[in-house]
């Protein structure tokens, strides 16, 4: 009886594991190791950029670029301001070592289109974000979002990384060729991974 009461529990345990066994290979949440986070969720990048004062002006600031989704988000507050309408656009070099920003070069255009307001049919350059005004104690905000940027992706035609961002002291008058007549660069930030 002893004998019985043993080969009963040893079959049980066989079969429990046996069960156990198949469980683990019918589990449909299988996880592959070989798949990267990135793979799974598009990663978010993020530059912050500092702007410096130029030409004299005591025009300084604070702007993030994030990508996500495939759009890029500009947030950029700024000070030192005179009250009133000022343009900022993206230029073609991160070079902001000249005192009057013009190390930058002119404006990020690799299209080679003409220069306008953003999203105007007739034509604008890539780097042609447009106005934003100025509080009365010089404080301004500029928040735009595109998916004709990126962050790093190698796209010529996108990639915003080696550019600067450049406030002017004038506003933009989208017409003016190839600049817009907006004035001196008073403060520039490289756009630098």
């Amino acid at each position: 009886m002893k004998n019985l009461a043993f080969f009963t529990l040893i079959g049980i345990f066989a079969f429990t594991s046996c069960k156990n066994e198949n469980k683990k290979t019918e589990d449909p949440l299988v996880i592959d190791e070989n798949v990267s986070q990135e793979e799974i969720r598009e990663e978010i990048k993020t530059l912050n950029v500092a702007l410096e004062s130029k030409s004299g002006s005591n025009t300084v600031g604070q702007a993030i670029f994030t990508e996500e989704n495939g759009k890029v988000r500009l947030e950029a507050k700024i000070s030192g301001l005179t009250p009133g309408t000022h343009a900022v656009h993206i230029h073609e070099k991160a070079d902001c070592s000249a005192a009057d920003a013009t190390s930058a070069g002119g404006h990020w255009n690799p299209t080679f289109a003409s220069h306008g307001k953003w999203g105007d049919a007739a034509g604008y350059h890539k780097g042609d974000i447009g106005n934003f005004e100025a509080d009365s104690d010089g404080n301004g905000k500029i928040t735009m979002e595109t998916d004709e940027w990126c962050i790093g992706c190698g796209d010529d035609t996108k990639d915003i990384t080696g550019k600067s961002l450049i406030i002017h002291t004038g506003k933009d008058d989208f017409k003016t060729q190839p600049t817009g007549d907006a004035g001196g660069r008073i403060s520039c930030g490289g756009i630098i991974q």
